[in-house]
């Protein structure tokens, strides 16, 4: 995956080049991806880059005219496009890449990174003050991992470019571990391995020779809450006019933009807000292969509506026998911070970069502007681990809880969810693609924090912006029914009925109980799986486990390597493959959790 590496020492010695080169090579997945490095002995430091041949970011690391500071930068920056143009027509620099950046910082080092819009992370070599600063965006999404010991002080995109430079790193964290297992990701900036740590969002750290690191955070989220709300009409008013205005940014560059588009709402509101042309926006949605998901159908109509080509990109029969490659990749690429069910993202989205190398997505979407919040503890079969290891799993939930404790869902979501619990998959679809989403834009960001009580988890707002913006749609429905009940019908019954077939999916899938998967097990000649799954979902494990990767699962969770495992309990994971397989019970999830543990433990511990 693209990203930077680098290290800041009290003083380099001839090692240290051969190092940063061997973290450089740790994260080039890609032989078209390009790469370098670059050690500054003036400030003591390293830095190295991986880039795609075309991005916002190849023309990096830049120099000013003066060539006395270096801007490492890795992602996007949406800014002002004044702004850029004025930098253009004073330095050799372009609007549509980064080059422009290290002028930006050169002119006003002091709000520097408060104008900076987007998913970033980077390093400067200002050798005017002899110092380093290494930064990331306000969300934390341009991911820093970083180690700190008295050999200096160690950075990277990915948490394997620290285990090269530092083998001693190569021991899973137990508590972070266990935070995995019950909510998903780690908490509070830590990692899956000991002594490797997160650069907490919006950081702006200071290196120096022979001072303390300045650790200091140029942004807080509490600023956006301190605004006052808004009267319901100003505030849709705004928000019309704030995310049609900013959707351009997104749209811009030198590459071919393909969006992902749903049934939901999200997507939607992008392209009713994208005034493009007929046929220049080429659309795409995900779809499985027992029918046509709601997504595929509405999403296909929504395109049609809007001139715009559509292609549905299907998880087929083929995801099955490269299912353990994907997997393992996953969990390399994101340092285990995803489960082994992202394979299936990773499938559609190789698929997806033969349409566009860009992705505009309506991620986050629901969580900004309606409150959803994802990050939440689960419970965990703590019967298939060790009895020293259960004790995590409540220190998990505890963290957890005082995490969530007094904030809002919108203050959560931004200050800890987006950072901590979205990050794996972004990381995951960042391996094949360039990501876009404009929901986490700095102004509209700001804005949603001016909702009126209530306001933030209305749908019927989102609806009412692509009406008005595209009355086409008005009547669309979306993958979970109309947002208003049919005259004469009361909203209770149509809240039941729209709600039913995606329970019931659900209901078959991973939340099937244990009584009726041995039902459906004396059921199977009837294979109700093809009636009943695909019409919400594109993947469906707890059938997919069963039968057709029944084989990997024992190949994986039965080798003696996974079983010696001192965190596991042997006998209940034998138990647990032996009565899914077979068709006794349903662990669709603990099986999961047990498969990502296991390819951490081969693809970055041992490997």
């Amino acid at each position: 995956m693209p990203g930077i590496v680098g290290f800041v020492k009290q003083e380099t010695v001839a090692g240290d080049r051969r190092m940063l080169e061997r973290m450089v090579l740790s994260m080039k997945h890609e032989p078209s991806f390009t790469s370098g490095s670059h050690v500054e002995p003036n400030v003591g430091a390293g830095i190295g880059w991986v880039h795609r041949c075309v991005s916002y970011s190849t023309c990096t690391p830049v120099w000013n005219e003066r060539r006395d500071i270096c801007l490492l930068f890795s992602g996007e920056h949406f800014g002002e496009r004044s702004e850029m143009e004025r930098l253009v027509a004073g330095h050799e620099c372009r609007t549509d890449d980064a080059s422009c950046l290290v002028h930006l910082y050169e002119e006003r080092e002091r709000d520097f990174f408060t104008l900076l819009n987007g998913t970033f992370c980077g390093a400067i070599l200002d050798l005017r003050q002899n110092k380093v600063v290494v930064f990331n965006d306000r969300f934390g999404l341009g991911r820093l991992y970083i180690h700190e010991s008295a050999g200096g002080f160690y950075f990277a995109s990915e948490a394997k470019a620290l285990l090269t430079a530092c083998p001693d790193l190569r021991k899973l964290d137990m508590r972070g571990l266990g935070e995995l297992l019950v909510a998903g990701c780690t908490l509070q900036n830590r990692t899956n391995f000991c002594g490797v740590s997160l650069l907490p969002p919006a950081s702006k750290w200071t290196f120096r020779a022979g001072e303390p690191v300045c650790r200091e955070t140029y942004f807080s989220p509490e600023t956006w809450e301190k605004q006052t709300r808004l009267e319901p009409e100003t505030y849709f008013s705004q928000l019309k006019e704030v995310f049609t205005g900013i959707l351009p940014r997104y749209f811009t560059g030198k590459q071919q933009i393909g969006l992902s588009l749903t049934g939901g709402l999200d997507s939607r509101m992008i392209i009713a807000g994208m005034d493009k042309p007929p046929g220049e926006l080429p659309c795409y949605t995900f779809g499985g292969m027992y029918r046509e998901s709601a997504d595929v159908t509405i999403a296909r109509r929504i395109a049609r509506l809007c001139q715009q080509p559509h292609t549905t990109l299907r998880l087929d029969e083929g995801f099955f026998p490269n299912f353990l490659d994907l997997a393992q990749r996953c969990i390399y690429i994101t340092d285990g911070g995803i489960d082994v069910s992202a394979a299936t993202g990773l499938y559609v989205n190789r698929l997806a970069k033969d349409i566009a190398p860009v992705r505009m997505t309506g991620n986050y979407g629901s969580e900004i502007l309606r409150g959803n919040v994802a990050l939440r503890a689960h419970s965990v079969f703590e019967g298939a681990y060790s009895p020293d290891f259960a004790p995590y799993f409540k220190k998990a939930a505890e963290t957890y809880a005082a995490e969530r404790e007094g904030l809002s869902s919108l203050a959560f979501i931004v200050g800890k969810q987006v950072s901590w619990f979205h990050y794996p998959r972004l990381a995951e679809e960042q391996s094949e693609l360039m990501i876009r989403a404009p929901y986490l834009d700095n102004e509209l960001v700001s804005l949603a924090y001016r909702s009126p009580q209530g306001s933030l988890l209305n749908k019927q707002l989102a609806q009412r912006y692509t009406t008005e913006m595209l009355p086409s749609l008005a009547n669309l429905a979306t993958d979970r029914g109309l947002l208003e009940p049919p005259p004469f019908v009361p909203r209770k019954f149509f809240e039941f009925s729209t709600e039913l077939m995606p329970h019931a999916e659900y209901r078959f899938d991973y939340g099937m109980p244990h009584w009726l998967a041995k039902v459906e097990r004396m059921l199977n000649p009837l294979r109700l799986e093809r009636l009943l799954l695909g019409r919400q979902k594109y993947y469906h494990f707890r059938t997919w486990y069963r039968y057709a990767l029944a084989g990997i699962v024992k190949e994986v969770l039965l080798d003696p390597r996974t079983l010696s495992r001192p965190y596991l309990n042997r006998r209940q994971v034998e138990a647990i493959v032996d009565a899914h397989t077979s068709g006794t019970g349903n662990y669709t999830t603990e099986i999961h959790r047990l498969m990502t543990c296991e390819l951490i433990q081969r693809q970055l511990i041992e490997n």
